[in-house]
């Protein structure tokens, strides 16, 4: 098939490509961040979890407002304005002296970073509609990137005069560079593609979001979880395996790079249309694949392979999920945007809390019972939302 709206990476694409990147460097970072925190203030594991449900009870808030803000307030002015409150919740979760100031740090970062990766998913929905799938896969190339970069960078900062702190001013060099070359660029929504069968997309609409997208936004809440569950104490469990903080926060880098593996092959098969609900099913194989190397390993070297392998699963679990989400909504794009953000913040605030109590209470090893349970709820997800997906308006389920 000949397709008649080419992909073009338009400016807007890009800086949907870039800013995405600089918020990743900040959200991969934060974990590492935390363990090299805990060193400094001695905190528990349940106060290192209470991080994470702060950063994601901040993403919840911000995908509960999200619908209406972007009803009222154009793509460019929440585009800048939420990338310059991430740049203050950055600035006060280093700069801040002890828990209180780090903490309300993370709760910035959560709202804000989650308004901006809001506002660029919604930037590349309007400008490739139905090919959003390879433009949200792309935009994650980026990320997966910065991922890979933001350990190692705080890992060899933590052992310089700067400190493990100058890494987080990176991504806000970045988006300052961003903004003084692109801060008059229109990023307003543009007539998109038309799907698969040339049909044009619907205008706007209002009401309850179809099951499917609500299905799929919770695939995407799950494998947000699974992940992040990783992110924030998977270099606790390498340090349970022998290697010092420091290796094995830069360690943790091997996830990443996983995650960078699996979304360069994510990008170049969502090239074609029609594979990403295959593409999903392998990715979830791969990471409870991965994870199980990972969580029944004594020594680094298969713990670390395992963190690799499971990243090459969990890479397109997200971008893929929220461009099911969204091609479930036609004409309902923000609020299903919107609707991934606060299940995505939901979630994740229990997860990682969860595990860190657990972790408390009966070890690590025990607490990571939670990933399999994920795995297996995301597999349940996917396959009911493809039935509601797939189910005739009104009509009976699909044999």
């Amino acid at each position: 098939m000949v397709d008649s709206d080419p992909f073009v990476r338009d400016a807007p694409t890009v800086v949907a490509y870039a800013t995405l990147a600089a918020f990743t460097f900040w959200l991969y970072a934060f974990g590492p961040a935390l363990t090299l925190l805990r060193d400094e203030l001695h905190f528990s594991y349940t106060v290192l979890g209470l991080y994470s449900v702060l950063w994601s009870g901040g993403a919840a808030l911000a995908g509960a407002g999200f619908a209406v803000a972007a009803r009222h307030l154009p793509r460019r002015a929440l585009l800048w304005g939420s990338a310059l409150a991430t740049v203050a919740g950055a600035a006060l979760f280093t700069l801040g002296s002890g828990i209180t100031p780090t903490l309300a740090g993370a709760v910035v970062l959560g709202v804000a970073g989650t308004t901006l990766l809001a506002v660029v998913q919604a930037v590349l929905s309007d400008r490739h509609g139905a090919r959003r799938d390879l433009a949200l896969s792309e935009a994650n190339v980026g990320a997966a990137a910065c991922a890979v970069t933001a350990p190692l960078a705080l890992g060899a900062l933590a052992g310089s005069p700067a400190g493990w702190r100058a890494a987080f001013a990176l991504p806000a060099l970045a988006l300052v560079a961003l903004y003084l070359r692109y801060r008059g660029l229109p990023l307003t929504a543009t007539p998109r593609p038309r799907d698969d069968r040339g049909t044009p997309p619907p205008p706007p609409r209002s009401g309850r979001l179809p099951p499917a997208a609500r299905l799929f936004a919770a695939l995407t809440a799950v494998g947000i979880a699974v992940e992040f569950c990783l992110v924030y104490f998977g270099t606790e469990v390498l340090v349970g395996t022998g290697l010092s903080t420091a290796a094995a926060a830069t360690a943790l880098s091997s996830n990443y790079l996983g995650l960078l593996v699996g979304r360069l092959a994510g990008a170049v098969l969502t090239r074609r249309p029609g594979r990403t609900v295959p593409l999903l099913h392998v990715s979830m194989a791969v990471t409870a694949a991965g994870f199980l190397l990972f969580w029944l390993s004594d020594h680094p070297a298969p713990a670390v392979l395992g963190l690799f392998v499971c990243g090459t699963g969990i890479a397109n679990l997200y971008p893929l999920s929220v461009a099911l989400t969204l091609g479930a909504a036609p004409g309902r794009e923000d609020p299903a945007n919107a609707r991934t953000q606060l299940l995505g913040g939901l979630v994740t605030a229990a997860a990682p809390f969860l595990l860190g109590s657990l972790a408390d209470a009966h070890g690590l090893t025990v607490a990571f019972t939670l990933e399999p349970v994920l795995i297996g709820a995301g597999i349940l997800l996917l396959l009911t939302g493809l039935r509601a997906r797939d189910r005739p308006a009104g009509g009976p389920p699909p044999p």
